[in-house]
């Protein structure tokens, strides 16, 4: 009994002691999210929800594995702040390139691995004309990659001259005028890799991952479509085609390729807003109503409704942006792009393709064509006539067996009485009465 005793301890005791093993075993659960192409709003919104769900998986890293060229400083910082909050550790995984906006994420991760041959830096903030950016705005950008730096012990020297001309780094390669570019081998030697490696083997080898549970994070084509629409040269584009597409429709009755182009471009770009978390479904609801009240302008005269539905729409558009600017360029550029092609639809094509003819009035009542505006009867001045009708000043009189339609200068005529003719002008005949003349 007593024997019995003891190996059920021992057995019970040797169970305890390798059950923080296993558990610990199938905590080891990594999370690779991609971050390629330009970043943009659409990113944002998948790199938070894959965050969170490693964090519900209580996943031991994220390494987000990086190629990406830049992109908008807005979407960028939203990323890093993300991932500087959440509590799992964060891995960037550089395989080609982390530039501009990239170098600011990879820069607010834990820990950074470099492909060998890849490069980071040329973070410098420049605006939608392609120009540098307002000092306000470089001086935002600029305290941004310092920050970042500092955060995870890096000598934040190196991120400011990333985004920032006037700091001389030449030797590496970057004197003064030039943001600075790192290499693999330059981020290792100032501190800004944790290590060069050959593939991803290599990283989880270097996190003690290796036996780790790999759970990979890929975009949807929901995820592809929203950030492709949300990009900021795509808006002002999908804005165009709307604008054009509805106003080639308003003048071609029936839903022709034209409108199914306009309102299949609008409700691409809600959709990508919506899925990105940019904006709510009371946008959309706001530009139908809108769209409504202008249908509603060609049944209700006096304009109120058209002016409201077209204050709707605009206030739709700007309520599914997060950037105010950046929405209001992209607005202008739609109208100025719509006037144009409507010019060019009236102007050019509409005489020569045979769609447009049908959206455009060509016939003239010219008398070539045989119309003949109304006849002045100068032939007529001088002449008496007898009131058909009294004249209250307008009537009719007989004149030569012909019944002529005429006004009085100003007062009344019985019937029955004699007048003359004293103008015509186009249809206007005036008459006076002979007994007036006379006196």
């Amino acid at each position: 009994m007593r024997k019995t005793f003891w190996f059920v301890c021992l057995f019970l005791g040797f169970l305890f002691s390798i059950i923080p093993g296993l558990t610990a075993a199938k905590e080891q659960i990594v999370y690779v999210v991609p971050i390629k192409d330009t970043v943009e709003k659409g990113l944002n919104e998948f790199l938070n929800r894959a965050i969170s769900t490693a964090e519900k998986d209580r996943a031991a890293a994220i390494i987000f594995e990086m190629d990406t060229p830049g992109g908008a400083v807005d979407a960028a910082a939203k990323i890093g702040k993300r991932i500087s909050e959440t509590p799992v550790k964060t891995v960037s995984y550089i395989n080609q390139d982390a530039i501009s906006a990239g170098s600011f994420i990879a820069l607010n991760t834990d820990e950074i691995y470099m492909q060998e041959g890849s490069r980071m830096g040329a973070a410098g903030v420049i605006d939608g004309t392609g120009n540098a950016a307002d000092e306000k705005a470089q001086s935002y950008w600029i305290s941004a990659m310092r920050g970042a730096a500092e955060k995870h012990g890096r000598d934040p020297i190196y991120a400011m001259a990333m985004a920032d001309k006037s700091i001389s780094l030449p030797k590496y390669g970057a004197p003064a005028g030039k943001f600075l570019t790192l290499t693999s081998t330059q981020s290792l030697e100032v501190g800004y890799s944790e290590g060069t490696v050959h593939n991803f083997q290599e990283v989880l080898e270097k996190l003690n991952l290796e036996n780790a549970e790999i759970k990979e994070v890929k975009e949807g084509f929901a995820d592809k479509v929203a950030r492709f629409v949300t990009n900021p040269y795509v808006v002002p584009l999908l804005l165009s085609i709307g604008s054009i597409g509805l106003i080639v429709e308003l003048y071609s009755p029936g839903l022709g390729l034209a409108g199914f182009a306009g309102i299949s471009s609008l409700l691409l770009f809600f959709y990508g807003h919506l899925v990105s978390g940019l904006t709510g479904y009371e946008s959309i609801i706001l530009f139908v109503i809108g769209l409504g009240l202008i249908i509603l302008e060609f049944f209700i005269a006096g304009g109120i409704a058209g002016i409201l539905g077209g204050i709707a729409i605009i206030a739709s558009l700007f309520l599914a942006s997060s950037n105010i600017v950046h929405m209001g360029i992209s607005i202008l550029i739609a109208i100025i792009t719509s006037i144009l092609a409507a010019i060019i639809m009236v102007k050019v094509l509409g005489r020569k393709m045979k769609f447009f003819k049908k959206m455009i009035l060509t016939d003239s009542t010219s008398t070539e064509s045989g119309y003949v505006s109304n006849k002045t009867r100068i032939d007529l001045v001088g002449k008496v006539g007898i009131t058909v009708t009294a004249l209250r000043p307008a009537g009719t009189v007989e004149l030569e067996d012909e019944r002529i339609d005429v006004v009085s200068e100003g007062s009344f005529i019985e019937k029955d009485k004699k007048v003359k003719i004293i103008k015509a002008e186009g249809s206007k005949i005036v008459v006076r009465s002979i007994k007036e003349e006379e006196q």
